[in-house]
């Protein structure tokens, strides 16, 4: 698919979304999860080998996966990421050659009915979710704070600022929040 089309896809897309404000990658994930009626989990994935996301849908919810042992700016990256395969009502592919065994040793291989693993972005639908992503943090980064108050802040100076402020946070902060839904 060539970009001007892809850019089309995502702009039609991105018209269509009601994002947090303050863009919070969480809420968006429990918003997603009450538009499509069927609950997110979003779970770290510790020793991702590789892998910086990954998307399971099994009979229940949608599981999304995320990288542990990363920045809290990247991990909301990843996380938009997965959840724009959602949004975009993408189709996942073939699990792994190793199957989900590996993966997930608590998880009956038939209980996970679709998956999704992305190392790269070299199919059209990784690069249409990771352009819608990038598109809704750009759009995030526009919108100004609801709690700012008196004069109107510049967004291009208030939203960078609170991302550092979010990214510098010696906090942990709560990565296993379950989507509600719908």
């Amino acid at each position: 698919m060539d970009l001007a089309r892809l850019r089309r896809r995502c702009e039609a897309r991105l018209r269509g979304l009601e994002l947090p404000v303050p863009f919070d990658v969480r809420a968006f994930a429990e918003g997603l999860a009450r538009r499509r009626g069927r609950p997110i989990v979003l779970r770290p994935l510790p020793r991702a080998g590789g892998c910086s996301g990954l998307w399971v849908a099994t009979p229940a919810a949608d599981v999304v996966f995320f990288e542990a042992e990363t920045s809290p700016l990247h991990q909301e990256h990843i996380l938009l990421h997965e959840l724009c395969h959602l949004v975009l009502e993408h189709r996942p592919g073939a699990a792994p050659p190793a199957g989900p065994a590996g993966l997930f040793p608590d998880l009956r291989p038939e209980a996970v009915r679709r998956m999704l693993q992305r190392a790269g972005y070299s199919t059209d639908e990784d690069r249409e979710a990771e352009l819608l992503a990038s598109m809704i943090l750009e759009r995030a980064t526009r919108t100004p704070p609801s709690s700012v108050t008196g004069a109107s802040p510049d967004p291009a100076v208030v939203a960078p600022v609170e991302r550092l402020e979010a990214a510098l946070d010696a906090a942990p902060a709560d990565q296993t929040r379950t989507a509600a839904s719908g």
